[in-house]
């Protein structure tokens, strides 16, 4: 049924737009064609609305209820599609269909989200990264539920709502939203040792991950991989990022909130758009209970690593992600994890944060998606083995069932089918899952086991793991969290924990809050020095990258540019990978020296040099002269300076970059050699540009 296009104007002025051979024809939900849909039914022009009009009230009712109840962690995500490869077999450690063979693909869904926020927040705050992975296996989906940060606050699922409780925005006033600099947080710190691992890595540049692409991820607990004889073998997940990791710094992302809230969704999907494909290895760490037994923790505590150089990670497989979401709704925000979603040859362990988790995201699911029935939501549903249905259970009704079942078989065991009837699936001993047989023994308690009790030992194993230059930035990062918190005993009971990680970082952020240390809080199990970990390093670390490849540079021009220096620099910044953003004061057609006119791709007020990764300044003596008294421009040198980035730039720029406050070093360098340094961050800067704890 179509028509020819037109558009024309109702009675009262609105534009009606008609159907034609490109677009059907408009429908109720029920199918029937809509012949208005700029009007309610009315007695009369200006007379009252009737209540018979179904096509208002389907229409008003859907919008009324299109909302469904955000998650309560992790409300503000993203997501993708893309796929898991097998690089190297676990065939003889693990039966999971997905490790079998070296080159065999699973599709997959990602979803990237930050903690404490709700969904309209920002992308960017100091916050925890969800990293949650569903794999459509051939033998169901597994769902590996983690975060960008290995470790986490608590040890036991039972105190979870507590911490969620105190993160979030404080009950009586509804605020601060997607941050954890008040009272309520760190009153809840300084009275659970069990998180002073977590907190160090939560006040690290670990919890300002520059993009999604550029953090890693962790399944967090230890799981079992079991074979086919089988034996089982502990496993532990790794996400290494291939395109390096690579943080923020505070004032970066602050700045950073304000200019783009939703700039590592946009960076997410411009990726995938180009062609970019953000692509991690998948690395395991494998042992057994004698290496478990071997150690100075316990390896079912989720406040614990095991550090790499202690146990090597082994890649086995790689994760590209090169399709978009054709709807957020739709997709992003229906999709539903549970960590208790295995597949044969993967199962949990004991650790008791882990097995709580296994009861509260199904019951969260049910309460969020408003059905039983969530699983046969396309994104959620098993895609099941070659020429199969997803699914098969004699599982039935239920509220919006979407499937309409043969047969009067619902229950199990049946011998309808002697009667040439629908017997329904049945089990499958042989390759069906099966729980690992652990043997378990011991009184009913509620307690906490004695290998859980060193909460210190391995938040000083992070902190002397770090450069430098990470450690001025998780010293400055308790001081200005805690200065946000008004009641002084909080902020002495913190110092007082850290003087068991260590006594100069205690000291720094004493001095930084203008206070007298207190006196070390009692420690159940005496800290221990580990052998550090340079595998824990963003900086100077082993998954630090210099490189252009999936970065952004901006270049600053205006009128009168030399077109031929534009050109040059364009040109090298696309040859080393990355991507060139031409950014002036006024977007169009901007005349170059040469007579030609460019169009800029973004407006210097609205795209300020945070949203960049280096910076180039290529300008004529005319255009610097104006730009000089534009606060705009002297501000995005200034910010790129302070931001530790690479600053290229022409002779004619370089009273810009006086008037800017930027001194000479090795980041700041004219346009031939801009491309080899615009690969990196000047961390060594950092002390000439900003007072630090």
């Amino acid at each position: 049924m179509t028509k020819s296009v037109s558009l024309n104007a109702g009675n009262g002025g609105e534009t009606h737009q008609t159907t034609d051979a490109d677009h059907p024809v408009l429908t109720t939900n029920h199918g029937t064609p809509i012949s208005d849909n700029q009007n309610q039914l009315k007695a009369g022009a200006r007379g009252p609305v009737l209540l018979e009009d179904e096509v208002y009230r389907e229409k008003i009712n859907h919008f009324d209820h299109e909302r469904i109840p955000e998650r309560i962690v992790h409300a503000r995500g993203t997501a993708a599609h893309g796929y898991f490869e097998c690089t190297d077999s676990l065939a003889d450690i693990t039966r999971a269909d997905l490790f079998q063979k070296r080159g065999q693909r699973t599709d997959v869904f990602v979803r990237f989200s930050t903690v404490a926020g709700g969904a309209g927040s920002v992308d960017t705050p100091r916050d925890v990264r969800g990293f949650a992975v569903k794999f459509y296996t051939r033998e169901g989906n597994w769902d590996l539920v983690g975060n960008n940060i290995p470790v986490f606050f608590i040890q036991d699922a039972m105190k979870f709502p507590d911490l969620i409780h105190a993160a979030k925005m404080e009950a009586d006033r509804g605020y601060p939203q997607a941050a954890t600099a008040h009272d309520t947080f760190w009153d809840f710190i300084s009275l659970m040792p069990e998180s002073t691992h977590m907190i160090m890595w939560a006040m690290s540049d670990r919890t300002l991950p520059k993009s999604f692409a550029t953090m890693e991820g962790f399944g967090i607990h230890t799981f079992r991989f079991v074979n086919r004889e089988g034996k089982s073998t502990f496993v532990k997940f790794h996400w290494k990022p291939k395109a390096g990791l690579a943080s923020s710094i505070w004032d970066e992302t602050v700045k950073t909130a304000g200019a783009d809230p939703d700039y590592q969704r946009r960076d997410l999907f411009e990726r995938i758009g180009r062609g970019d494909y953000p692509e991690w290895d998948l690395g395991v760490q494998l042992f057994d209970e004698e290496f478990a037994n071997g150690q100075p923790y316990d390896v079912l505590d989720a406040t614990k690593i095991i550090p790499e150089e202690v146990l090597p990670v082994r890649i086995v497989g790689k994760l590209v992600l090169d399709r978009y979401p054709d709807n957020f709704f739709a997709e992003t925000e229906q999709v539903a994890f549970c960590p208790s979603h295995l597949v044969p040859g993967i199962d949990h362990s004991n650790d008791p944060l882990l097995q709580g988790r296994l009861f509260s995201y199904q019951d969260t699911q049910i309460k969020r998606l408003g059905s039983t029935n969530w699983h046969q939501i396309p994104v959620n549903q098993a895609k099941g083995r070659e020429g199969g249905c997803p699914f098969h259970n004699l599982q039935r009704d239920g509220h919006m069932q979407m499937q309409s079942p043969k047969g009067r078989a619902n229950y199990e065991p049946n011998s309808l089918h002697l009667a040439g009837e629908i017997g329904g699936p049945r089990e499958d001993p042989a390759d069906g899952f099966k729980t690992y047989p652990a043997e378990e023994q011991g009184q009913k308690l509620r307690i906490r086991a004695e290998s859980f009790a060193d909460h210190y030992s391995q938040a000083r194993l992070f902190w002397r793991s770090m450069d430098p230059a990470e450690q001025a930035h998780i010293a400055s990062a308790f001081v200005f969290e805690l200065s946000k918190v008004s009641i002084e005993h909080i902020r002495l009971a913190v110092m007082a924990n850290l003087r068991n990680v260590d006594e100069e970082l205690a000291r720094r952020v004493a001095n930084g809050l203008a206070m007298k240390l207190p006196k070390a809080s009692a420690a159940k199990v005496a800290p221990i020095d580990m052998e550090p970990s340079p595998a824990l390093r963003i900086i100077r670390g082993p998954l630090e990258k210099h490189t252009l490849e999936g970065r952004t540079v901006g270049i600053l021009f205006a009128d009168g540019t030399d077109a031929s220096e534009l050109k040059k620099v364009k040109e090298a910044v696309k040859t080393a990978g990355g991507r060139p953003m031409l950014i002036a004061p006024k977007v169009g057609q901007v005349p170059l020296s040469d007579g030609s006119t460019i169009s800029a791709d973004a407006q210097l007020f609205g795209q300020p040099s945070v949203t960049v990764d280096a910076c180039a300044v290529v300008l004529s003596d005319e255009a610097t002269a104006k730009l000089t008294k534009e606060g705009a421009a002297v501000q995005w040198v200034m910010d790129a300076f302070a931001h530790l980035k690479a600053i290229g730039h022409n002779a004619a720029a370089k009273p810009l970059l006086d008037k800017a406050g930027v001194e000479p070093d090795e980041g700041v360098v004219d346009l031939n050699g801009f491309v080899e340094a615009a690969k990196k961050r000047y961390w060594d800067r950092e002390p000439n540009v900003r007072t630090l704890a």
